[in-house]
């Protein structure tokens, strides 16, 4: 495996995809946990969600951590927390490992640091579209798990 260097600038914001494991569509079915687990990592890290599209088995974001180096930590919370809500408590998340089941997420995700207002539309432009993209709607704007300025 290739050494990934990850780049962390305060002051800039990152795209972010974040995928389920073996792409299990639950994301959409457990809307309201991952708000949860979106309010959760916010009482421990200070970031803003400039553009968000959550799909059945996956999501896509565009956060500015007031911290560069806390992104990866904004990242790991909302999976952690998330993963509970669904298993229901942290001893049956362990054994569920310890057992061989499958987790909740992929273990990694992707980022892509944005550079400058071409790159940030770029990246939003992609968000906007991607429940079109994937033959959710005929219009981004029916679908109702997106945000974005």
């Amino acid at each position: 495996m290739a050494n990934y260097k990850r780049i962390f600038l305060d002051g800039y914001s990152y795209y972010i995809t974040m995928v389920t494991h073996k792409r299990n569509p639950i994301l959409v079915d457990n809307i309201e946990a991952l708000r949860e687990s979106f309010h959760e990592s916010k009482r421990y890290y200070h970031y803003s969600i400039d553009a968000i599209v959550v799909l059945p088995d996956h999501l896509h974001m565009i956060i500015t951590p007031k911290k560069a180096k806390d992104y990866p930590k904004i990242v790991r919370a909302i999976k952690y927390n998330f993963s509970i809500k669904i298993i229901h408590n942290e001893e049956q998340s362990t054994a569920r490992h310890k057992k061989g089941m499958n987790p909740v997420w992929q273990k990694r995700y992707y980022e892509h640091t944005i550079r400058d207002e071409k790159d940030y539309l770029r990246c939003l432009e992609y968000i906007q579209n991607n429940p079109m993209n994937h033959g959710l709607v005929d219009d981004s704007k029916d679908w109702e798990y997106m945000f974005a300025f």
